[in-house]
């Protein structure tokens, strides 16, 4: 038989991927249709989750659809099937589809939308154009007989505790003796009540994700000989990480805006927008900023990064105007919301392939072409 992942551990790997704590609050992602316990096949990777994608999804039997864009991004009291996104979870469980949706959480990490699309363009020294912090850490240190330090430690690592990049299990270790005057009604592991007892001690470190203080709290509980065992757990500071909103970085060689833009319309998908640009189509371009989505929000960080061009989507005009009055302001370019988004697909596509591999399981994965952008054509006048 061949070997299929459930739908549990593949949206698991997902949110290992992109965890759902890095979304903006309130955001519509996670699992939004399908039984956790289905195997899973065939994925589907697209943008938007709409009629034409879920009819690609059937025709080519996928049972995964894996979406950007949420489906139900706003409240909802009805599916009927007599409305679009009624029909499309009609569809979907009807024909057994399950569909997820990594939204925010998937814009701002390594791996992202925004790191894709510098990726695509060739970009250098990437990083984010407005960083955010690091996942909040905190620090326990305790301590414990010499002898029983390293179960100590296998306990707390495998509660979440001494996590560091690609290492796992660290801890700081260090030697000294402890002191303690058991009471009378004390079950000592060492020692008994009333007795002044010195024991040869180790100092032990690790740190900690926030989110798993409570169970690394119950870990080294369950784990500690003593009866009362004696810890500190310790909040560090934040630190910027390599996760943010957008990303700049530099060409190997600088264009002209006019030779950057025609390259960004190149890489990109085939669609009617192209790309709208304001700005002295001779200038040198270096230094990019950009942001996957829409990204007015980002323009003043985009002028402060000192790049020479800013390229985003779906830009209103009175921002743009305004940031055009600056001396020092980036170019623009607007392209289409759909088309650079869609370069994060094969980016994930590759990353769960490489952990479908891994774990030995044969899975057939597609991303999908086509075109959901909302807009299909673009007019212009001949005389232009």
């Amino acid at each position: 038989m061949t070997p299929h992942p459930t739908l549990a551990e593949t949206v698991a790997e997902i949110e290992r991927l992109y965890p759902m704590s890095w979304a903006d609050d309130g955001d519509a992602i996670g699992l939004i249709v399908g039984d956790p316990a289905d195997d899973v096949r065939r994925i589907l990777f697209a943008i938007d989750p709409v009629q034409v994608v879920v009819d690609q999804a059937i025709a080519t039997r996928a049972d995964l659809i894996v979406v950007h864009h949420p489906l139900l991004y706003r409240a909802v009291h009805a599916v009927g099937a007599n409305t679009p996104k009624g029909k499309v979870v009609h569809d979907l469980i009807r024909h057994e589809i399950a569909l997820y949706v990594a939204h925010t959480n998937a814009d701002s990490p390594r791996l992202g939308v925004s790191d894709a699309i510098a990726n695509a363009l060739g970009l250098d020294r990437v990083r984010p154009l407005a960083p955010a912090l690091a996942d909040p850490l905190d620090k326990i240190v305790t301590f414990v007989p010499e002898a029983r330090v390293q179960p100590l430690v296998d306990a707390l690592a495998a509660a979440g505790a001494g996590a560091v990049g690609d290492y796992d299990r660290c801890a700081f270790v260090g030697s000294g003796e402890g002191t303690f005057r058991p009471g009378p009604d004390a079950h000592p592991a060492i020692g008994g009540a009333g007795r002044v007892e010195v024991v040869a001690e180790s100092r032990v470190e690790m740190v900690l994700p926030r989110s798993r203080r409570e169970a690394v709290i119950e870990a080294l509980r369950e784990a500690h000989p003593y009866e009362e065992p004696a810890f500190d757990v310790l909040e560090l500071a934040g630190w910027e990480s390599d996760r943010g909103h957008g990303r700049v970085g530099d060409l190997a060689e600088p264009v002209s805006l006019r030779e950057f833009a025609d390259t960004v319309v190149a890489t990109l998908p085939p669609n009617a927008i192209g790309a709208r640009v304001a700005g002295n189509l001779d200038r040198q371009v270096r230094r990019v900023a950009l942001a996957g989505g829409a990204g007015d929000f980002l323009m003043d960080e985009a002028r402060v990064s000192g790049a020479d061009v800013y390229l985003t989507s779906d830009l209103r005009h009175h921002p743009a105007s305004e940031l055009r009055e600056h001396p020092d302001a980036p170019a623009l370019i607007d392209v289409s919301h759909w088309a650079a988004e869609w370069m994060w697909l094969p980016v994930i596509e590759h990353a769960l392939t490489a952990w479908l591999t891994e774990g030995g399981y044969t899975v057939a994965t597609e991303v999908s072409r086509l075109c959901t952008d909302p807009w299909n054509h673009r007019a212009s006048r001949s005389d232009a």
